[in-house]
């Protein structure tokens, strides 16, 4: 399995980087942008020829595989030991805006654990990485969560559900909570770059509702390699969907989880 996990993540690692050179060269050009839940919840043809490339990839490299793609590419549920997790482009409203945050999320399950872990950042030409057990990297030197001991000192960040202008479970309570406790918010709109923000110490610690296995699958374990703590809004597992997640530095993990709550 060692040497299996190390041949995974050097292929996620090629594929994100081929991914990211595609949307770094349309970046900032004319895009087709079309609504998919709602008027807010985009998708670009960036994120169709991300994801085309990389599951033509996949399906040559490992055709034994699963696939679950975030634009409906490849959604292979057939019971295989190792499944990939893509969000082609994580950020799509940003990179339909032209504003530099986003990124390819790679995450790589086995037997229904999380395993591998790759994000990039073509514009930053930022490679994030985990193997489980191993520890995390950024362009492949180790990261560490940051040395943060209460929220009051800490810089969090969040995002809200494409659905905000409609659900009553907004997230709006949690953040005026956080903004009022913490020493700075904020939301940058990219669910894997905020989970690898934890993990290298720039964020120490980040929470959303209503999120998708890809936004969260490589990020989650990048988090925990690189020393942190990942959970649900009452401290549980995070649910496999990865509809609810708060994540931190550990050091603040439970006190963040209060403010959340509003129970402080």
């Amino acid at each position: 399995m060692a040497d299996e996990a190390a041949d995974v993540l050097a292929l996620a690692l090629r594929l994100a980087r081929e991914a990211g050179a595609i949307q770094r060269d349309r970046y900032e050009t004319r895009l087709e942008i079309a609504s998919k839940s709602g008027p807010i919840d985009l998708v670009t043809e960036v994120d169709r020829a991300c994801e085309a490339h990389l599951v033509a990839a996949l399906r040559a490299a490992r055709p034994a595989d699963d696939i679950l793609a975030e634009e409906g590419g490849a959604h292979a549920e057939s019971g295989a030991t190792w499944r990939w997790v893509i969000d082609p482009l994580d950020g799509t409203v940003n990179y339909a805006h032209a504003y530099p945050c986003f990124c390819v999320s790679i995450g790589v399950e086995r037997d229904g654990v999380r395993t591998v872990g790759v994000v990039y950042d073509p514009l930053r030409d930022e490679c994030f990485e985990a193997v489980r057990g191993r520890g995390a990297r950024r362009n492949g030197r180790r990261i560490r969560v940051s040395e943060a001991k209460t929220v009051g000192a800490a810089l969090l960040a969040t995002g809200f559900a494409y659905d905000v202008r409609d659900s009553a479970r907004d997230n709006l309570a949690e953040f005026t909570r956080a903004v009022k406790a913490a020493g700075g918010v904020r939301r940058d709109g990219s669910a894997a770059l905020d989970l690898c923000y934890v993990a290298c110490g720039r964020f120490d610690g980040y929470w959303e509702l209503k999120l998708h296995p890809w936004d969260v699958a490589a990020g989650i374990l990048i988090v925990e390699e690189a020393g942190g703590r990942v959970t649900d809004l009452a401290g549980g597992p995070v649910p496999p969907t990865g509809h609810e997640i708060a994540s931190s530095n550990g050091a603040i993990h439970e006190e963040l989880l209060r403010v959340l709550r509003g129970v402080v």
